[in-house]
């Protein structure tokens, strides 16, 4: 029982739900801004569940005897139908609430709002490839090291900039600190863009057998923890020290939000030996869930 609980959380992507609001919940603490409303992080924990599940439902064609995700999807075939469409139409039924409280002010956004939400569409779209054939056949996948940039821009986007548009449209206030705000989107995409990178290690042999170059395929896996992982995260810790520098953060704030950077340092020195999909799902993903905890617990130490 409890193994299909937890299969059902991971590979119905349910995890991946809470990931976006857990981000979000933490970037809103630690910019000090006010939460949006429930109707939004509703929808946020909705979204990525459906849209996760579609795309893999897109990309998986036929049952593997060697992916057991794959197998649940088969398996759960008509839940998963259903599921969607009941989602779904929770997701309409939030966006028209919020359309109908908020529809003048979303009229009102400012050009640059208008710039920010194109770009996130487009990107998330490219990324599984979701647009129309015959429109754009380009995909953000296949072009091997950058997807793994394109996904932490989406997950940077989501906790960054989407509770900023949301905030400006259901309470008029925006955020006139852009300086402070790109160290901690910086941070928060390269954090993002390290855990694809690690997550694309389960997918060495068939990436190799595409001839998908990502990072891992191309460098191997110890010249990726090297040159690509550990200086990214450098990055990562440059961007949360100046934010924290700018922000005065104490001691207990800066250790706890560079927690999860170490831990995923050892995670990725730990990568040597394959793993099975819900040990990525669960730990690997689980780095983010643990980024968030350590963001949120950080910001209970503000003087």
């Amino acid at each position: 029982m409890g193994n299909k609980i937890v299969r059902f959380i991971f590979f119905g992507n349910y995890f991946v739900g809470i990931l976006a609001v857990a981000l979000t919940i933490e970037a809103t603490n630690q910019l000090r801004l006010p939460y949006n409303s429930i109707n939004y992080f509703m929808l946020l924990f909705l979204a990525p569940i459906i849209y996760y599940t579609y795309a893999y439902n897109k990309v998986s064609t036929k049952p593997s005897s060697t992916n057991p995700r794959n197998q649940w999807y088969y398996k759960h075939k008509t839940f998963i139908n259903w599921s969607q469409v009941l989602l779904f139409t929770a997701c309409i039924a939030l966006s028209v609430n919020l359309l109908y409280h908020n529809y003048y002010n979303i009229l009102k956004l400012p050009l640059s709002y208008w710039t920010a939400i194109i770009v996130i569409i487009i990107a998330g779209a490219l990324y599984y490839g979701l647009l129309p054939r015959s429109f754009l056949k380009f995909n953000l996948r296949n072009t091997g090291w950058l997807k793994a940039f394109v996904i932490g821009f989406v997950w940077a986007c989501c906790a960054n900039v989407l509770p900023l548009i949301m905030l400006k449209i259901e309470t008029g206030i925006g955020y006139h600190d852009p300086l402070l705000w790109t160290w901690l989107f910086i941070k928060n995409w390269m954090f993002c863009t390290v855990n694809a990178i690690i997550f694309d290690i389960k997918d060495y042999p068939s990436d190799a057998n595409k001839h998908l170059r990502t990072f891992v395929v191309r460098y191997g896996l110890r010249r990726t923890i090297f040159y690509v992982l550990i200086p990214l995260l450098i990055i990562g810790l440059i961007s949360l020290f100046i934010f924290a520098y700018f922000k005065g953060f104490g001691l207990l704030q800066v250790f706890f939000n560079v927690l999860p950077f170490i831990l995923t340092i050892y995670i990725a020195y730990s990568m040597h030996k394959r793993k099975n999909i819900l040990y990525y799902l669960m730990v690997i993903d689980g780095l983010i869930l643990f980024k968030a905890i350590c963001g949120i617990i950080g910001m209970q130490f503000v003087q």
